[in-house]
């Protein structure tokens, strides 16, 4: 049962506030969308300049025209989603895009910016509180645990359609980004594995052949600063070239009082790009890129919100035998009292669920975790024939992490006379991945097709420490800190060390029949051969030999009836299937295998255009129902002889039954007068998984699980309104956006809810200002993320409660900036 509190009810009121204004998800005018990464031309029109030259934001920006005026209706939207252009409008998938003038209105510079909700049901979070691997996921598909060797996320993420093995390496700097697609609901047959509740594309924008580019630079709150270069050089010998290079920065937001050390909510991220389009003839190009970015940052902090929920009597630890007695007991009792809770250090603050620490009382190690990318893609692109294309995309990539999280301090251990504290969680991983994609996108007579090979490799290893890097002095009036030479890597006793390797084949097909111009059926099936091994090789710095094995092969099909009855009105119903491979749990005690994964979807869409194409309404409605749920059991090992004894351990069952996730969205746009756009979207999302037997209890009682980062409602609006001031293109331009997210769990196995958010994003730009003879344009804007300074949790755990108290990770405070922009 959903509870609605005060902060709950005030939310719901500032949002429906924001949407009274117009506050909206923004969308794109005449853009193109490159769901399978193959690019295209951009459908932008008009003569848009300078530093807003970008696609406007998608559904939203109208038309402009060759005299700088406005048209008066929204634009179309082109996307290649099916693997060939078409109207979004008339494209019978659910798709969210986020665009650049949205990317730069909202100052999104990684994706963990998205984390407020931008695309309702699209739900980003960091896996713990650490920021070096993002979750991900749509319409209720969230993981509980991927950051792992051996198992995947159920949300496909892509760079220019090649998709990303790991969570590692998300949150890296975004370069130059033409769009971001959100393609909601299971993808199985045209993307494939680990698409089961959609697939987020990241497409970069692509060398125009012409001499031009633009730099920013711009200036913070918390010491930020970011500076961009885009460099396109013109055509020589039919090669166009593009460089990209970047660099963001944050100080921390909590502040360390350790010298030497960094606080918490750190970032830097630097990394450059380039990219090569090679067009020696007409129908044939040839585009290669390499991309290397280096990204630090450190976790979010986390905080104890209470002390002794359960109101447990307050023990005290005599001072002769350090054990913890009952309060009163003489001097030099030794008889444990069972039924206290420790006593809380006077240094430690409990700071309640409504503040959030700016400095920690307590100073421990904490350095930056550091993720290192690269990558290089080739996509060849032969048009053999007018109505046929082959093409190409190979890609090669590798992350690395260096993981150092000393996120809870004195926060999430109890407090014992001359113990260690604050655990230091330590990982460092590295992975290649290498992956082939063939494609024939053609058409014939009534039928449009898509057939290809696909075929993808990783190799993955980690290795892992948790030192504790503080000790409390007797009385829990100090502390000190630990010989640092613990944590080096040379020196860590490993607690864990494994490695995986998977394999995946697959070949599909697609076809669309259109009997009549406005009656289609799409038909299109996926066969997947996967292959997966590895072996768990230390526990607690114990050499082991704990190997397995997957292999599955499956067939996902997908079936779509859409009709256009009349003019702006498409009505398409879908049956589409996806899964999520399975692997191992490198936190178990023997790395046994699990299963996929799979889901069953059932879908009604409606897209809709009113009033001359002033308002757009898009609609969908959907069933899941998912099979072999990966459910994940905590588990302490009691055997003396097994190497993991008395190791908290993590073992991952399918569960039997069928997880039903229900659900229905709404995306609305308008243009209601030249130079205001305005929109809303509303998502929906209920999960139910079934009761589940815990194997590592007595009498495997059921267990109830709960689905992550996966709130019921979740809402976002916005508003831009450009005003023209002269006949060159020069304007301002105002963005405010707000986003609403109600109570959700942040843990598989809790049944505690964390805090409702509405989040309010705000930039205010002055557009395309002439300066110098040569046609360069300024732009000079100011932006503010959490505009309000609004404060929630958005983790929370209990599982101390009987033992310290509850903690919990808070939001980012507010941030702003202004940056400046120069065209050339």
């Amino acid at each position: 049962m959903t509870v609605f509190n005060t902060r709950t009810n005030a939310s719901l009121a500032a949002l429906a506030t924001a949407l009274v204004f117009g506050l909206a998800t923004p969308a794109a005018a005449s853009i193109t969308v490159t769901a399978d990464g193959v690019t295209v031309a951009s459908a932008d029109t008009g003569a848009a300049t300078g530093a807003e030259q970008t696609a406007a934001p998608a559904e939203a920006q109208a038309e402009q025209t060759t005299e700088g005026k406005y048209s008066s209706g929204l634009t179309e939207i082109v996307v290649t989603a099916t693997k060939r252009e078409t109207n979004l409008q008339k494209t019978p998938i659910a798709i969210s895009v986020l665009a650049p003038e949205a990317i730069k209105d909202r100052h999104v510079q990684s994706l963990i910016d998205m984390a407020d909700g931008v695309v309702p049901s699209l739900r980003v979070a960091t896996f713990e509180s650490r920021q070096t691997a993002l979750t991900i996921g749509i319409r209720g598909i969230v993981p509980a645990d991927a950051n792992q060797t051996a198992r995947d996320q159920g949300v496909g993420v892509y760079i220019d359609g090649v998709y990303l093995g790991r969570q590692q390496g998300l949150n890296a700097a975004l370069f130059d980004i033409q769009r971001v697609e959100v393609l909601r609901g299971p993808q199985g047959t045209l993307f494939g594995r680990n698409a089961e509740g959609g697939a987020l594309n990241i497409v970069t924008r692509k060398p125009s052949g012409e001499f031009g580019g633009r730099v920013t630079a711009g200036l913070g709150n918390y010491g930020s600063y970011n500076g961009e270069i885009h460099l396109d050089l013109p055509a020589v010998a039919n090669i166009a070239i593009k460089m990209d290079a970047l660099v963001n920065h944050q100080d921390a937001t909590t502040k360390n009082p350790l010298s030497g050390q960094f606080g918490w909510n750190y970032r830097h991220n630097i990394g450059g790009r380039i990219t090569a389009l090679w067009k020696p003839f007409d129908g044939f190009s040839a585009e290669l890129s390499y991309d290397k970015a280096k990204g630090e940052s450190t976790p979010y902090y986390s905080q104890l919100i209470n002390y002794n929920p359960l109101g447990r009597t307050v023990g005290q630890y005599d001072p002769v035998t350090l054990k913890l007695v009952a309060p009163g007991s003489p001097s030099g009792t030794s008889t444990v009292c069972t039924t206290c809770i420790a006593p809380l250090s006077p240094l430690v603050v409990v700071s309640g669920e409504n503040t959030r620490q700016t400095v920690a009382e307590i100073g421990v190690p904490q350095q930056p975790s550091v993720d290192r990318t690269d990558g290089f893609t080739s996509t060849l692109k032969f048009k053999v024939a007018p109505e046929l294309e082959l093409r190409s995309i190979t890609a090669w990539r590798s992350v690395g992490t260096e993981q150092w999280d000393n996120s809870g301090g004195a926060h999430r251990t109890i407090f014992a006379p001359n113990a260690n504290f604050s655990r230091y969680s330590l990982s460092n991983l590295a992975q290649t991945q290498f992956s082939q994609e063939l494609q024939a996108v053609g058409s014939m007579d009534q039928f449009e097709y898509a057939v290809g090979l696909y075929y993808f490799t990783e190799q993955v290893r980690e290795f892992a420490a948790t030192p504790s890097t503080n000790k409390w002095n007797a009385t829990g009036t100090g502390y000190t800190i630990n010989d640092a030479m613990t944590w080096q890597q040379a020196n860590w006793s490993r607690q864990r060390d494994s490695n995986a390797n998977a394999k995946s084949y697959a070949a599909f097909a697609q076809t669309t029949w259109s009997p009549q111009d406005n009656l289609h059926l799409t038909l299109g099936g996926r066969y997947t051969k996967d292959k997966r091994k590895g072996a768990l090789t230390t526990v607690q710095n114990k050499t082991v030999n704990f190997p397995f094995t997957f292999e599955n092969s499956r067939f996902d099909p997908m079936v779509t009836l859409a009709a256009e009855p009349m003019d702006g009105v498409n009505l398409y119903a879908k049956y589409s299937t996806g899964y999520r491979a399975g692997g191992a749990n490198a936190r178990s005690q023997t790395f046994a295998s699990f299963g996929a994964e799979a889901v069953k979807a059932y879908e009604l869409g409606a897209k809709l255009d009113f009033f001359d194409r002033k308002v757009r309404l898009n609609l969908a409605g959907y069933i899941m129902d998912r099979t072999g749920t990966q459910i994940d059991f905590d588990n302490v090992d009691t055997n003396p002889a097994s190497p993991t004894f008395n190791l908290h351990t993590q073992e991952t069952r399918n569960a039997p039954g069928v997880s039903k996730i229900r659900g229905f969205e709404v995306e609305m746009t308008a243009r209601p007068v030249a130079g205001l756009t305005m929109g809303a979207s509303y998502a929906y999302t209920s999960v139910k998984v079934p009761s589940i037997a815990n194997p590592f209890l007595p009498g495997n009682p059921l267990t109830t699980v709960f689905v992550a980062f996966t709130p019921k409602h979740a809402a976002s609006g916005y508003m831009d309104f450009d005003l023209p001031l002269n006949e060159s293109g020069t304007k301002v331009r105002f963005h405010i956006d707000g986003n609403y997210a109600s109570e959700q769990y942040t843990f598989q196995d809790e049944d505690v809810l964390a805090q409702p958010s509405f989040i309010v994003n705000g930039r205010v730009a002055l557009v395309d200002v002439p300066v110098g003879n040569s046609g360069q344009l300024v732009t000079f804007s100011a932006w503010a993320r959490n505009l309000f300074n609004e404060t929630h949790i958005y983790r929370r755990s209990n599982a101390n409660n009987a033992t310290l108290g509850a903690y919990a990770n808070f939001n980012a405070p507010r941030t702003f900036g202004a940056d400046v922009t120069v065209n050339f």
